[in-house]
């Protein structure tokens, strides 16, 4: 019994190698690590998953040290000015810049000869309670950073009204594609677009049938948290 045990696959590894098998080449999927064991994390890397994503950067700090395979990690939490230095300690990207003072302190910490690939955040459903900037912002916002050297802007990142159903969030995911698509005719010096972020478990379907190119992915990789 106990080696039918061992021979088990992990039912982590499972569902992200399920998902990982769903999900079109041209969409990366991104893990995301909030409130998950060191030991959940690693099977989602077992399974193929090669981004990460933390919303705090002392919890990103204590799993990273940990995982020793080449992997990129993502902020996708709100960050603070003043946790800049610390964040760009711990993760490769930062997909969660909406302000012109944040990216400016980014630059700043960054310094000469260096850069930090980072995704604007759109409040996309105008809810006053999260972070992003408008949709009528952005544009405007976007040619801003493309001034800092230390900031490559990739792409645009949101993440919607919680959805009763998935379908609810397709107006917002359209709408994304639709501000993507407006600045990648902009053609700003600079700016690299080519990264989508939308969609999580309850929605990442819609998401990417609407134009996603990565999806942040929490319970319908690791299961409920405990």
């Amino acid at each position: 019994m106990a080696a039918c045990d061992r021979a088990r696959p992990d039912p982590i590894e499972r569902r992200c190698r399920d998902v990982l098998a769903r999900v079109p080449e041209h969409v990366e999927v991104l893990a995301a690590v909030k409130g998950r064991e060191p030991s959940e994390v690693h099977a989602a890397v077992r399974a193929g998953i090669v981004h990460l994503g933390g919303n705090y950067v002392q919890e990103v700090e204590a799993i990273r040290s940990s995982v020793s395979e080449v992997v990129q990690w993502h902020m996708i939490g709100k960050l603070q000015k003043n946790k800049a230095r610390k964040a760009l300690q711990m993760f490769d990207w930062v997909q969660t810049v909406d302000s012109a003072g944040l990216a400016e302190r980014l630059d700043r910490v960054v310094g000469g000869g260096s850069s930090v690939p980072v995704l604007v955040q759109v409040n996309i459903g105008r809810e006053p309670q999260k972070a992003g900037v408008l949709p009528e912002d952005l544009a405007a916002l976007v040619r801003h950073l493309a001034t800092l050297p230390g900031i490559v802007v990739r792409g645009l990142m949101t993440l919607p009204p919680m959805p009763q159903n998935p379908e609810d969030s397709r107006p917002h995911f359209r709408r994304m594609r639709q501000l993507f698509g407006e600045l990648q005719a902009e053609d700003i010096p600079g700016v690299q677009l080519d990264v989508l972020s939308m969609g999580m478990s309850d929605d990442w379907p819609v998401a990417v049938d609407e134009g996603a190119t990565m999806i942040r992915l929490g319970t319908v990789l690791f299961g409920p948290r405990s």
